[in-house]
């Protein structure tokens, strides 16, 4: 009897497969299959806007900190400029 079970299980099991290989190659199936990668293609081109979007926010915010810096060091190099110009008076005294 417990032959018969495995045997039962094991064609039960091949004829599912066979099934199964007839449903995923079918016509529905492949159609199924073709709205499944349209979408993921949707959703990638998606994705890829979100990310050169933020390429530019993120380009524009490091050329703002660049010239800021610039400007910061051009004003510190102005006072010590300043500093050295009242020093060197100072001196002279």
């Amino acid at each position: 009897m417990h032959i018969y079970s495995k045997l039962a299980c094991f064609i039960g099991g091949a004829l599912f497969g066979s099934a199964g290989i007839k449903l995923l190659t079918s016509k529905d199936a492949k159609k199924v299959y073709t709205h499944i990668t349209a979408a993921g293609l949707r959703m990638k081109d998606s994705v890829m806007e979100t990310v050169t979007c933020a390429q530019e926010n993120a380009e524009d915010i490091l050329a703002s900190a660049k010239e800021l810096n610039e400007k910061r060091a051009a004003k510190e190099a102005e006072e010590r400029a300043a500093a050295q110009v009242c020093e060197s008076d100072g001196e002279d005294e």
